[in-house]
């Protein structure tokens, strides 16, 4: 697989506290890369980085999408991250627009598509312009993710009626409809039961291999190591803002060093 982000000595201090200490590892297109580690450890930092909530005090981030155009994060404000480099993400805490439906949580996240073409929603009051057939997109992309997410019977509801895990998913989903080459959840599986857990490894699998829309890498935080061994295809493993481990997740369940920094004296945290 190609290489997607390649993160090269990336080092973000705050104040006296240095809370990633030069870290370098790649994620490859198509893959779905863990970052794990202990509270505390830098992960959600690093992913604050990446998206643009933090301008790092130096290091590179280099995004390359597929046929060659490359951008470096660190130097794009994050509205640009998001938008031109088409790098999603989710947070720990659920940030859904409660009040709004299911649907229309889906819809808004496509803004950037239909707000520039007010003026041809104006014209296609009269039956003239192209707004029509972009709001049609928008309404079958949300219903592609909808019936992905099993929430077509609940498009009407509001999303703060939902079920936790059913918000988590929608969440996701709403993330999808941006189009991200890479999408970055932070600890998706927090709060869920292991019903709901399967439930959103099958989703992130699907979604990694293309199989819901057009494909889309993933980079994950997650403390819930069931779900990291089984869906990831790569795992890097931090401590006090240093890497300590990078590898496969047998290559990691194994690692001397994750299992004493990070798990202790046993290794069934791994199972």
């Amino acid at each position: 697989m190609a290489e997607l982000l390649s993160v090269e000595n990336l080092t973000m201090r705050f104040g006296g506290l240095l809370a990633v200490d030069t870290l370098s590892f790649t994620a490859r297109a198509g893959e779905i890369t863990a970052v794990i580690g202990p509270n505390g450890a830098g992960k959600t930092t690093v992913f604050n980085c990446i998206t643009g909530f933090y301008r790092p005090t130096s290091g590179q981030l280099s995004l390359t999408h597929a046929g060659g155009h490359g951008f470096q994060l660190q130097s794009l404000p994050g509205h640009r991250i998001a938008r031109v480099a088409r790098v999603a993400r989710t947070f720990q805490n659920i940030r859904l627009f409660a009040g709004m439906t299911v649907l229309e949580n889906l819809m808004v996240a496509q803004h950037n598509t239909l707000m520039p073409n007010v003026a041809s929603g104006l014209l296609a009051v009269f039956g003239l312009g192209g707004y029509r057939p972009i709001q049609a997109r928008a309404l079958d992309k949300a219903r592609l993710w909808l019936d992905a997410i099993g929430l077509t019977e609940r498009a009407d509801d509001v999303a703060g009626a939902l079920p936790y895990g059913a918000q988590r998913r929608l969440e996701i989903a709403r993330a999808m409809c941006v189009d991200p080459v890479l999408l970055c959840l932070d600890e998706p599986a927090a709060g869920l039961n292991p019903r709901e857990s399967d439930e959103l490894s099958a989703l992130l699998l699907r979604i990694r291999g293309g199989e819901i829309g057009d494909g889309c890498s993933i980079l994950l935080i997650e403390h819930d190591m069931g779900v990291v061994m089984r869906i990831s295809d790569h795992v890097v493993v931090l401590d006090h803002g240093k890497k300590i481990s990078d590898g496969t997740p047998e290559a990691v369940r194994n690692d001397p060093h994750v299992i004493a920094a990070y798990l202790g004296d046993g290794d069934e945290g791994l199972e």
